[in-house]
Parts: structure tokens; C-alpha cells; sequence
């Protein structure tokens, strides 16, 4: 059976697998603070639905509480430990199954096992409160192994902690023209798939959002990330087919393992 994964854009994906539907880190805001979405369309209605939604951390961008709210009752949230004390708007989402989970942690969701691994981030909710919670990355184990990264770093034990995936999504840039500690860029996302070494790759995490009134302060960060990442996956992990998706495409992944 085939896995869908549609990239709707920044880190908001949905990935159907053994007829359960995952969302991960759902924006569907035009603008957010001083961001706007400058490409891709505003995810419809159908990118609402989930049967399950993940949240990789609690940066405004990630963690959404508009988005979050639009999801239909009865949907499965799994949230960094620590997210409803950092974020008290989380529980008056009422309607949302909300589980608080940490790396090792493992979750099962009809036929799907979804597991908790740890990324390099900074987990605070910024830019106020001192409170934080771990950064995490998921893999969505069914027919086929899903990871899928949130906001991270490159580190050491990124493989093994990961453990084998048969596709990544991983992002490759940012919403601003310079990317702090704690974030792959093209470069170091490549270095990643060679580490993990999945059978396909996604980037996400770009070319979506971008600081208001700073278009042409060093544009190729917004443009560049996606074929910057292709070019240079196919030197460091020429083995793993990798798809550029447009803003609500999808690819249709045909695992056997």
C-alpha cells in the first residue's frame, strides 16, 4: 500500500499511511506576527483533517494555537512535555485529545506506531517565558517509516536515536534571511540523509513565510533552499530519491520492505 505524503507548506505536511492521517506543525495563517506567507496558497479545509497531529516544539510557528483550533473535534494532538504550562491557550482546546510526550516515548494510533525522538532545538516558547519543554522529531512507523524532523540541528547520534526510516522530511531552511543554532540548512540537511540514509526525502521548512518588509534582504535564503538541497543530496546520498514538492502537492511513496 502506498504512503501519501502532501506537503502544504513551512513544516505542515500530511502523511497517510495505513489509512491513518497524520498533520504535522499545522499553520494555515496568511500571516503570523511579523511573518507573511509569500508562496503557496493558505492549506485548504481538507488539510485540517487528521486523525492525528503532531507538534515537533513550541515556537509560534510550530505551534499554532489559531491552526490548532480549527482542527476537527475528537483529533489526537501529541505535544511536547511541558506544552499546556508554556502555553496556557492549549487547554482551552477542549476539544483536541491532547497527550504530552517526551523522546522514547511511543504512541500507537490505529495501525500506525508513532514514535518520539529527540531534535536540536531550542524548546522555549519565545519570545516570553522561561518555561520549556523538549524539541521533538516523530517517526510514523505503518506501512513505511516516516520521519519527520520538526526544527533540528545536525548532531552525533541523529542516526541512531532516528533509527531506519525509509523516508525523511527534513527541513532545509527558515523563515528569515539568517538561520540561527539549532536548524538544518541545505548543507547540513544533506549531511543528514546521508547519515540516515532513508529510501526518499522531502524538504520542507522553506520558501513559505518571510519577515514583512524584507523581500530583497537576502532573497535566495527564501528561493534557494529546495534545489540548493536536491543538488546537493544527489553528492552526499545519491541513493536516496528526493522530492521538491510545490505548496499542496503530494507524492505517492510505494514501500516494500
Amino acid at each position: 500500500m502506498p504512503v501519501e505524503i502532501t506537503w502544504w507548506g513551512h513544516a505542515t505536511c500530511t502523511v497517510e499511511d495505513a489509512n491513518v492521517r497524520v498533520l504535522t506543525d499545522p499553520l494555515f495563517a496568511p500571516r503570523l506576527a511579523h511573518l507573511r506567507r509569500r508562496r503557496g496558497a493558505v492549506p485548504p479545509a481538507e488539510a485540517h483533517r487528521a486523525d492525528v497531529a503532531l507538534v515537533s516544539h513550541l515556537h509560534a510557528d510550530h505551534l499554532h494555537l489559531p491552526s490548532l483550533a480549527r482542527l476537527p473535534p475528537g483529533t489526537r494532538l501529541l505535544v511536547p512535555r511541558g506544552a499546556p504550562r508554556a502555553v496556557p491557550g492549549l487547554r482551552r482546546l477542549r476539544e483536541l485529545r491532547i497527550t504530552e510526550v517526551a523522546p522514547g516515548d511511543e504512541v500507537r494510533i490505529g495501525g500506525l506506531l508513532i514514535r518520539v525522538v529527540p531534535a536540536l532545538h531550542d524548546g522555549r516558547r519565545l519570545p516570553v517565558g522561561p518555561q520549556r519543554s523538549p524539541a521533538l522529531g516523530y517517526v510514523v512507523e505503518g506501512e513505511a517509516r516516516t520521519y519527520f524532523a520538526g526544527d533540528t540541528g545536525l548532531f552525533d547520534a541523529m542516526a541512531e536515536r532516528v533509527g531506519p526510516v525509509d523516508a525523511a522530511l527534513l527541513p532545509v531552511g527558515g523563515w528569515g534571511p539568517y538561520l540561527g543554532e539549532g536548524h538544518l540548512d541545505a548543507g547540513r540537511a544533506a549531511r543528514a540523509l546521508a547519515r540516515l540514509a532513508p529510501r526518499a526525502a522531502v524538504p520542507v521548512h522553506y520558501g513559505t513565510y518571510w519577515p514583512i518588509g524584507m523581500d530583497a534582504v537576502r532573497p535566495h535564503e527564501f528561493h534557494a533552499p529546495g534545489d540548493e538541497f536536491v543538488r546537493l543530496a544527489a553528492v552526499a546520498a545519491p541513493h536516496v530519491a528526493v522530492h521538491k514538492l510545490e505548496h499542496g502537492e503530494s507524492v505517492r511513496l510505494e514501500v516494500s520492505r
